[in-house]
């Protein structure tokens, strides 16, 4: 973005780009196998305790050997993109081009396919590094419509995500998601309103309106991730989708009485139009 050919000097460059000129001499360093090591086990104390903060995350690594100041959890949780999940009021004044969407499944009956579509990012540990991964499901069947993987917590991916859902499964009535800025961005809302669906958002902190993608993070966590050391994007992206593809076809679900979620997705009966 910055040239050092052109007539302006690299102090007005960065000046007109609103960015340091230190920043331009930057180069990113990749993350410390120590920080990978912690960060893993971040990661699988977050899925059993949610509720924990970094004072709490700290105490529950030292009781394993690690040991990690607060500041220094806190940067690590926010590289992940995970936070502590409880109730809480919202003080905080969102941007007014970010606008926070209501819930709308509290006391909804979700009884059919595409009724309620939902979508979250979670973090996935490699061997050498970390990826994040999105996924869009079907609220009432859990099947898994479109997942992407990416090395940065971007929105495009999830658009990417949204789009080859729709492109498949036709559109939801309803879409949810939590509060987070990739969710909020003006592209991703702009997305949903263009195709006329219905915008919900979780209350912030609440990870029980989006249960069901956070039961998906549980399975495939627990039954693919933490099994296999990814060596690379690519490793990871297959492993992945080998397990998206298992969890759709052939994983029973007890909640859709032993069917899996591409045999209750696909098999619905229709309903029965109702004579006016």
């Amino acid at each position: 973005m910055m040239d050092r050919e052109h007539d302006l000097s690299l102090t007005r460059q960065s000046r007109l780009l609103g960015i340091s000129r230190g920043s331009y001499y930057y180069q990113p360093r990749p993350t410390s196998q120590t920080d990978l090591a912690l960060m893993r086990q971040i990661d699988e104390l977050h899925m059993d305790f949610p509720f924990a903060g970094s004072r709490m995350l700290k105490g529950l690594l030292r009781q394993e050997g690690f040991t990690v100041g607060r500041l220094h959890m806190a940067t690590l949780m926010k590289t992940m993109g995970i936070e502590a999940i409880y109730r809480r009021p919202n003080t905080s004044k969102p941007h007014p081009e970010h606008k926070i969407y209501p819930y709308l499944l509290r006391n909804m009956a979700v009884t059919r396919p595409n009724q309620v579509w939902a979508m979250d990012i979670t973090y996935v540990p490699m061997r050498r590094g970390f990826v994040y991964l999105a996924a869009v499901i079907d609220w009432f069947t859990r099947k898994v419509l479109a997942w992407r993987v990416s090395i940065t917590l971007e929105t495009a991916f999830c658009i990417e995500a949204v789009e080859d859902a729709m492109a498949r499964n036709g559109k939801p009535e309803i879409f949810n998601t939590d509060q987070g800025s990739q969710f909020t961005s003006i592209d991703f809302i702009k997305l949903l309103k263009d195709a006329e669906i219905s915008i919900s958002m979780d209350g912030k902190g609440a990870w029980r309106d989006n249960v069901f993608i956070e039961r998906f993070w549980r399975s495939i966590k627990y039954e693919e991730i933490y099994l296999h050391a990814y060596s690379s994007v690519p490793e990871a992206r297959a492993g992945i989708g080998k397990y998206i593809k298992f969890y759709n076809q052939r994983r029973p679900h007890s909640s859709l009485a032993g069917m899996t979620p591409d045999q209750a997705y696909f098999n619905q009966p229709k309903p029965i139009p109702v004579a006016a």
